[in-house]
């Protein structure tokens, strides 16, 4: 019997250890930032990002890795005193429940191992998060109303119209106080279960990606094995997001499954974080075509920051993608959606958003055009669409 409890006392330590060590070492190599800050730009940038009213940004992980979100982390892309630095106004947190072992553009299986388990399990989760995508998800979505809480005041949970102009008048006379809205990646979290839908909305999730880099019950992904359109449950689903008011994020849907969309969608929908490809020609990317019939959805779309997604030097193309899509359908139709903290390299973090405001500068965007992309555009489609 001593023998047994030494035996397990052991074990406990070393997976108490392991809680401690292992998810920031996985999160240090998953995320890293190419260029450390501090960022610097001329007096004209960073006079015009004064300026700012309202920034925003589409997608961000960092609910996946463990962090403290109240606290400036060294390692990943966003916590809340680094928007503070950037003056960001609303982050949109995605939830990441399933990623395949092997994770690549062009073709992934649903039956892959799965990345997550291992990092759920070191941790330190509940076990009844361990091996259920919906737990957890939900689990993801109360930490960061748990770290709204801690914030007193000074952070809000955006679910609707009414918390979003709440947030809106409080930066008028206190610019520290922040936003966050809660998304998911992937609708395998929903395991096949129309009723896990209303779970996740009574959580606080407002927009949801159909598919991720796998094929699921809604249908096929861009990176999938079937490139399939919008199964039965696909198309439920979809109509009761229509009704319960949760965006349908097209980004990572396979071709198909956009067209199903944008023919049966009575709301606009987003892409939260994608490339375009006329400047990277990728099945990541958005097609012309699909840029059209996104613009005329009255969608969004959020230009993402690494490189698979705009390609190598990172910054010009980003600003390539931007001004493709103003030029093809309007400035209206495009923002930010950095995919930060989403196991990617990106040449800065959230703190060097100044740095986009220069280069399209550069690029001659009027300073009405540039206000509009780092968040106008956000704030008036969520101020028309939400409840």
């Amino acid at each position: 019997m001593k023998k047994l409890i030494i035996s397990i006392g052991i074990l406990a330590l070393i997976y108490f250890t392991a809680t401690i060590i292992v998810p920031p070492y996985i999160e240090s190599q998953r995320n890293p930032v190419k260029t450390s800050p501090p960022y610097y730009v001329s007096a004209d940038a960073q006079g015009l990002y004064d300026r700012l009213d309202f920034i925003s940004d589409l997608h961000c992980d960092a609910l996946l890795w463990g962090r403290d979100l109240t606290k400036r982390g060294t390692r990943g892309h966003v916590d809340f005193p680094r928007m503070r630095e950037a003056n960001v106004a609303l982050e949109m947190f995605t939830i990441v429940s399933k990623s395949p072992a092997g994770q690549n553009m062009q073709s992934n299986s649903a039956e892959a191992f799965d990345n997550i388990t291992p990092l759920t399990i070191a941790k330190g989760e509940s076990p009844a998060n361990w091996f259920s995508l919906i737990n957890r998800t939900l689990a993801q979505s109360q930490k960061l109303e748990d770290f709204i809480e801690e914030e007193e005041g000074k952070a809000i949970l955006v679910k609707n119209k009414a918390d979003l102009q709440k947030l809106i008048e409080a930066r008028k006379t206190d610019p520290s106080i922040i936003g966050g809205m809660l998304g998911i990646e992937g609708a395998h979290a929903l395991e096949g279960d129309l009723e896990n839908l209303d779970r996740v909305y009574q959580a606080g999730v407002r927009m949801i990606g159909l598919t991720h880099f796998f094929d699921n019950e809604l249908g096929g992904s861009a990176h999938g094995q079937s490139q399939a359109g919008l199964t039965d449950f696909g198309k439920e689903v979809v109509r009761k997001m229509n009704e319960l008011r949760i965006f349908v994020d097209l980004a990572h849907c396979s071709p198909t499954i956009v067209d199903d969309v944008l023919a049966m969608t009575t709301k606009p929908v987003i892409v939260s974080h994608t490339g375009v490809r006329a400047v990277l020609d990728s099945q990541r990317n958005l097609s012309d075509y699909q840029i059209q019939k996104i613009a005329e959805n009255g969608g969004i779309i959020g230009i993402a920051f690494f490189d698979e997604a705009v390609g190598v030097p990172e910054l010009p193309n980003i600003i390539a993608s931007i001004k493709h899509i103003r030029d093809l359908v309007g400035i209206e139709y495009v923002a930010l959606g950095s995919d930060y903290d989403g196991s990617v390299a990106v040449p800065f973090d959230i703190t060097g958003f100044p740095l986009l405001v220069e280069g399209m500068l550069k690029a001659g965007f009027t300073e009405q055009e540039i206000k509009a992309v780092m968040g106008e555009n956000v704030k008036r489609f969520f101020l028309q669409n939400l409840n």
